[in-house]
C-alpha cells in the first residue's frame, strides 16, 4: 500500500495538501487513498453468508430521516443471471463475476405505511424520488467500503439503468421501487492502478462555488491523465476522428455526445413518481 500522502498526490495532483497525522494513524483513510476499481476476478466463490453480511453492514449506512428507502437484490439463481445477461449483453460481469447484486431505491414502503396508518402521504413530488435515490447510493458506496476492507473487489454497473423497465420486470419490482446500479463482486485476480481524479480545486470549495480557473485546472488534469493514465482507446472515432491529444475532457465530451437512457424519466413516471 502506497503512503497516504503519496497516494493522494498521485490521485489529485502534486498540490494536494499534506494529510494530518490523525488520519495517518487510522487504517481506513489509507485504504481509501489507495482504493482501486476491480474488473477481473478469480473464479473462487464468494460465500452467500458473506454476501448477506456485507449487505447488512451496508444497510448500517446513514439514511434520510430514518426512512430506510433502499434495498439490495442478490442474484443467486443461474437462470436469473442468464436472463439479466441477455438484457445487458455487453456486461460480461453479469455472468462471470462470482457474485452479482442490484441496488434499488424504494419509496414503496413509505407509501404503504401511509395506507396502513391515518396520515396521508403529502410529499408526492420530486423529493420522494430524490430521497430514495440518495439513500440507495449511500448504501452502494458503503457496501464497496465493507467489501474492499476484506480484500474483495467491486465494480458498480450503471448499465443496469439502460434497461431499467425490463430489469425491473425481471426482479418483480413493484411501483415506486427501481434499480440504480448493479454490482459485480469477487476476489480480484490482479491489482489495478489508482484512478487519477480531478484536482481538489475543482471539486472542494470554501463558502461558495467557484469555477474561475476551471478550464485551466481541467487542461492540466487532461495532461496528467494522458501522461500517467492514458485511455486505451478513443470513443466514436468514426464520428470525431483520432485526436492528437486525448485527455479526460475529450473522452467525457464524446461519451455524452450520444443520447443515453432517454426513456429513464418515462420509466420513473411509470413507476408512479410525480417528478414535478
Amino acid at each position: 500500500m502506497t503512503d497516504i500522502d503519496e497516494a493522494l498526490k498521485l490521485r489529485f495532483g502534486p498540490d494536494t495538501p499534506r494529510v494530518p497525522d490523525v488520519l495517518k494513524r487510522a487504517e481506513l483513510p489509507a485504504a481509501l487513498a489507495n482504493r482501486r476499481s476491480h474488473r477481473r476476478f478469480k473464479p473462487d466463490p464468494v460465500e452467500p453468508e458473506l454476501v448477506r453480511s456485507l449487505c447488512a453492514l451496508a444497510l448500517c449506512a446513514p439514511t434520510k430521516s430514518d426512512l430506510q428507502q433502499r434495498d439490495i437484490v442478490i442474484m443467486e439463481d443461474a437462470d436469473q443471471r442468464a436472463r439479466l445477461h441477455e438484457l445487458i449483453p455487453g456486461n460480461d460481469w453479469t455472468q462471470s463475476a462470482p457474485a452479482f447484486l442490484i441496488f434499488c431505491a424504494d419509496n414503496r414502503r413509505q407509501r404503504l405505511i401511509h395506507e396502513w396508518r391515518e396520515p396521508d402521504f403529502a410529499n408526492d413530488h420530486l423529493d420522494a424520488f430524490f430521497n430514495a435515490s440518495v439513500d440507495a447510493g449511500i448504501v452502494l458506496a458503503t457496501f464497496v467500503l465493507a467489501a474492499e476492507s476484506i480484500g474483495l473487489g467491486c465494480c458498480p454497473i450503471s448499465a443496469i439503468r439502460n434497461e431499467a423497465p425490463r430489469i425491473s420486470e425481471l426482479l418483480a419490482l413493484p411501483d415506486h421501487v427501481f434499480p440504480i446500479s448493479g454490482m459485480a463482486l469477487g476476489w480480484p485476480s490482479q491489482e489495478h492502478e489508482i484512478s487519477l481524479r480531478l484536482p481538489l480545486e475543482t471539486t472542494v470549495f470554501t463558502d461558495r462555488y467557484c469555477e474561475d480557473r476551471l478550464g485551466e485546472y481541467i487542461e492540466a488534469y487532461d495532461q496528467r491523465r494522458e501522461a500517467h493514465q492514458p485511455f486505451s482507446k478513443q470513443r466514436f472515432t468514426q464520428d470525431y476522428g483520432e485526436a492528437e491529444t486525448y485527455g479526460w475532457s475529450e473522452d467525457k465530451a464524446r461519451q455524452y455526445a450520444k443520447p443515453e437512457r432517454e426513456d429513464f424519466g418515462a420509466f420513473i413516471r411509470a413507476k408512479g413518481f410525480d417528478l414535478s
